[in-house]
């Protein structure tokens, strides 16, 4: 009698029940019974009404197996639930979801491994379904927290931590995948979720720089390795998330690299930073370079009384986003870069300064090695805005020059300079060297079509002025920035080093014809830039390298700029500086009026050779010959020898 009773229940009960209950096998190792699951699918397929409740079925089946540990048969309800995920696509799959999702959450959050990656394998392939319309109310913010947690494992057995983390990987992957695309639904975007998801996936990045600390983007991996090694999984994720970053969530996908990077103690040494930033600028879409620029120069504002090796290691960063950013749109961040940099060049030579003054007090070992680590971070921001400009367009390159020249300290030209009061005579020269490094650079490879475009009034003034003279470097760096505006046909290097050239023609010096526009510059500015060249020359702390750098000056002058008139004012210029070494009326030193003596001859044979005049190139060779026997002294090749 029970057993019929028992019948009578059975065939009482719901048929989609009877139905579920058929997959399952009376020995969970014979695995889903695939007949009867055919027969439970075309059910679902032909009675989509039905699948919440079949949804809800499976979910009461699986949450009372995991909790009897009954894992064979957690194992076939998710097969069965996988399955019809992929067979059903109607309107009514929206409640089997909500099941669905439930039971994916309880695997979750077993304390099981095998039911942690089961329940992830479930969820990565309802990612990969394309639903007919979104789902605006459904939220993962379980799933993001658990998958995240999932990332950082510490099982103490390293497969199994290993296979945690990927799954956790594959999790937040999958979380990306079904959110990122539906425009009204942008929660993933959401800080209290990059929060999450970022740090997870620089986590397990960095284990790759920590095992063989390689720099930049890897080399595209086989599949085996992708699977099998979480620090991949987690770049390649990572950079498909910036990838589709658009312009109003950007910012909420990088912050958290800044915080992961800070909490980690990442920017000294720097070489994950670096890495990571590249991934950034080499994953995000190009017109929104400028906002990881931007970024970048907010964190360093914000870490700006951090130590000099923090504060280089991100203006290295910074460099690498402008090598990378620089092949494409910078966008409107130019002036703000370079505002920025020669900022933070002023507040390191405040802490050098500072420094330098408490190891007057007292002298400590500590204090020298800031000094160093300060000049660091002054190298780094030099050679961030030399690159930055030297790639700049030419029409941007012009503006960044007049604007750094505007940060000079130079003596009756404060409009736009920086509060330079309280630095002192050695600050003052020490921002001087370093902004003229800084111009230096961006000079380079600078080929204006007139030299007035290169060398305009509140561009030429400045840089000519007295202020800019009162120191060796000072003025080897002005004449350095010249010879890049002034030499558009790079004969320069053919030129290096002072001495008696015997053949002039064999240098190969290219030149055009001197264009109406320079003719006016020099009939404007000649004597201005005659002046410079001959206070230069007086001076008494000049080295050997002041004066090739004078005789080049001279030099370029005559095969970029003269034409007649201006041969006659450079021969004028020559005849004066040697009658200064004569007459002696500053009381030089004997080195430099040596030096001047070399000077001359070395640019009067130089200056005759280009002009050919036959009388005036015996005149010269007759005087270097006569002093190469009795007055070698008065010779580069002498003089300017070591010792």
């Amino acid at each position: 009698l029970s057993a019929g009773v028992c019948c009578c229940c059975a065939a009482l009960r719901p048929r989609y029940k009877r139905l579920v209950d058929n997959i399952f096998p009376e020995d969970p190792k014979d695995g889903l019974v695939k007949a009867d699951m055919e027969k439970l699918t075309f059910y679902a397929v032909s009675a989509p009404e039905k699948l919440d409740r079949i949804g809800a079925y499976l979910a009461e089946r699986l949450t009372r197996d995991v909790v009897r540990h009954r894992y064979g048969y957690v194992l076939i309800a998710m097969e069965a639930l996988d399955q019809l995920l992929m067979a059903c696509h109607s309107q009514s799959i929206k409640p089997f979801v909500e099941s669905f999702l439930h039971m994916v959450a309880k695997l979750l959050e077993s304390g099981e491994p095998k039911l942690q990656v089961l329940g992830t394998n479930s969820f990565v392939k309802f990612a990969n379904i394309e639903e007919d319309t979104p789902s605006y109310h459904r939220r993962y913010d379980f799933f993001v927290s658990r998958f995240s947690a999932m990332c950082h494992s510490c099982d103490p057995d390293p497969e199994i931590q290993n296979e945690i983390r990927i799954a956790g990987i594959r999790g937040i992957q999958g979380v990306v995948r079904k959110t990122v695309n539906d425009e009204l639904r942008a929660t993933i975007w959401e800080p209290q979720h990059m929060d999450k998801i970022v740090p997870s996936l620089l986590f397990n990045m960095q284990k790759i720089e920590d095992i063989d600390s390689r720099i930049g983007p890897p080399s595209s991996p086989s599949a085996g390795v992708k699977e099998e090694n979480p620090s991949v999984l987690a770049e390649n994720c990572f950079r498909e998330l910036l990838g589709r970053a658009t312009y109003g969530n950007m910012n909420n996908a990088v912050r958290p690299v800044f915080a992961h990077l800070d909490h980690h103690r990442l920017w000294d040494p720097n070489e994950f930073a670096v890495s990571c930033f590249k991934i950034i600028m080499y994953s995000i879409q190009a017109q929104y370079s400028h906002h990881v620029i931007q970024e970048i120069l907010g964190h360093l504002d914000v870490r700006k009384k951090d130590s000099p090796r923090v504060r280089a290691g991100i203006i290295q960063v910074l460099l690498e986003a402008v090598a990378i950013a620089a092949k494409g749109s910078i966008g409107p961040t130019v002036l703000e870069v370079f505002n920025t940099l020669l900022k933070h060049l002023r507040i390191s030579v405040d802490f050098e300064l500072s420094d330098k003054h408490s190891s007057a007090e007292s002298v400590t070992l500590s204090t020298s090695s800031k000094e160093n680590d300060e000049r660091i971070v002054q190298n780094a921001i030099i050679q961030t805005i030399g690159f930055f400009g030297s790639n700049l367009p030419d029409y941007q390159r012009s503006e960044i020059m007049m604007f750094i020249m505007s940060k000079v300290p130079v003596l009756g030209t404060t409009s736009q300079s920086m509060d330079h009061s309280n630095l002192g005579e050695l600050g003052t020269r020490r921002i001087q060297i370093m902004l003229l490094r800084s111009l230096l650079m961006v000079t380079s490879g600078y080929k204006a079509t007139t030299i007035s475009n290169a060398l305009p009034p509140p561009f030429l003034d400045p840089l000519l002025s007295p202020s800019l003279m009162e120191d060796s470097e000072l003025r080897q760096l002005v004449l350095e920035i010249l010879h890049n505006l002034i030499d558009r046909h790079d004969n320069r290097a053919k030129l290096r080093g002072i001495r008696i050239i015997p053949d002039v023609s064999d240098l190969k010096i290219k030149r055009d014809k001197i264009s109406r526009q320079d003719v006016s510059f020099m009939k404007k500015h000649g004597q201005q830039l005659y002046r410079h060249i001959y206070l230069g020359c007086k001076e008494e702390d000049n080295v050997q390298k002041n004066f090739e750098l004078l005789f080049t000056s001279l030099a370029l002058t005559t095969i970029e700029l003269a034409n007649e008139e201006v041969v006659i004012d450079l021969i004028r210029v020559a005849i004066a500086l040697q009658d200064m070494a004569i007459i002696n009326e500053d009381h030089l030193p004997m080195f430099n009026r040596c030096g001047i003596m070399a000077l001359v001859a070395a640019y009067l044979n130089f200056l005759s050779q280009m002009i050919a005049v036959p009388a005036f190139c015996q005149h010269v060779t007759k005087v270097i010959e006569i002093r190469s026997v009795e007055a070698a002294y008065f010779l580069p090749e002498t003089i300017f020898k070591d010792k």
